[in-house]
C-alpha cells in the first residue's frame, strides 16, 4: 500500500500519518526528515541540496524528487510507504508519477485531510509555550491551570511568532497557491480520499483506517 497525505498546515496530517504508520508497519517518509538525514550524512544529493539552501534558494524539484527516490527504493519500502510532505507542488507530483512509472509502482490513495481556515487559525493561534521548560499548551484544548503560567515549572507562557495570526494566514496562502492544486490533480486520477479533519484525532484516524480498508 502506497499512500500520500495531503492537507493544509495545522490539519494534523503528520500526526495521522504517524498513527497509520504505527498501525500498518509502513514506513512514514517525511521529507523534512530525509532532507536532514541527507544533509547530516553529506550524501551527494544532500550536498547538492545544501548548496541551494545556503544561498536561501528553494531546492529544485528534481533534487527533491531524487532524494525521495533514494528513500522509497530502500528495502523497508518494498511493501509500501506513506509520503508526508511530498509532493508539495504540481511539478513535484508529476515528477513523482514519472519516478513511480519507472519503478512499476503506483499510489493507491491520497488521504486529503480537510479543515476550514477558521479552525486552522484558531488551532495555531491558541498555542502557548513555556519560556523556561518549553512545555506546550493550548488555550482551548489543553490550557494551564493558571492563565499564562506553566503547570510544570511556573514559567511564563508565550506565543511563538510562527503561531501569530498573520504568519498562519501567510502559510495558508502559500499552501493554497502551491499545494491545494494537488487536490484537483489527484481527484481527477480517482485516488483522492477526503477526510474531515475537524473531528477529534481518534475519529479522524478511524475514518482513515476505513478509507484504506483496515478494520478497527
Amino acid at each position: 500500500m502506497r499512500l500520500i497525505f495531503l492537507g493544509p498546515p495545522g490539519a494534523g496530517k503528520g500526526t495521522q500519518a504517524e498513527i497509520l504508520a504505527e498501525k500498518t508497519g509502513l514506513p512514514r517518509i517525511a521529507t523534512g526528515d530525509i532532507f536532514r538525514k541527507a544533509l547530516r550524512e553529506q550524501t551527494p544529493l544532500g550536498l547538492e541540496a545544501k548548496a541551494y539552501m545556503d544561498k536561501g534558494e528553494l531546492v529544485p524539484d528534481d533534487i527533491v524528487t531524487a532524494i525521495v527516490r533514494e528513500r522509497i527504493l530502500l528495502p523497508d519500502c518494498r511493501h509500501g510507504f506513506i509520503l508526508d510532505g511530498f509532493p508539495r507542488t504540481l511539478a513535484q507530483a508529476q515528477s513523482l508519477d514519472a519516478l513511480l512509472d519507472e519503478e512499476a509502482m503506483q499510489i493507491d490513495a491520497v488521504i486529503y485531510i480537510d479543515v476550514a481556515d477558521e479552525e486552522l487559525i484558531a488551532r495555531a493561534t491558541g498555542r502557548r509555550v513555556c519560556r523556561s521548560c518549553q512545555m506546550p499548551y493550548h488555550i482551548t484544548f489543553s490550557p494551564p491551570v493558571k492563565e499564562g503560567v506553566c503547570d510544570a515549572c511556573g514559567g511564563t507562557l508565550y506565543q511563538r511568532d510562527d503561531d501569530r495570526e498573520e504568519t498562519v494566514q501567510n502559510r495558508l496562502n502559500v499552501y493554497k497557491s502551491q499545494t491545494a492544486p494537488l487536490v484537483d490533480y489527484y481527484a481527477k486520477k480517482g485516488i483522492l480520499r477526503q477526510i474531515d479533519g475537524s473531528q477529534p484525532i481518534d475519529r479522524v484516524s478511524l475514518d482513515i483506517l476505513k478509507v484504506v480498508g483496515i478494520a478497527e
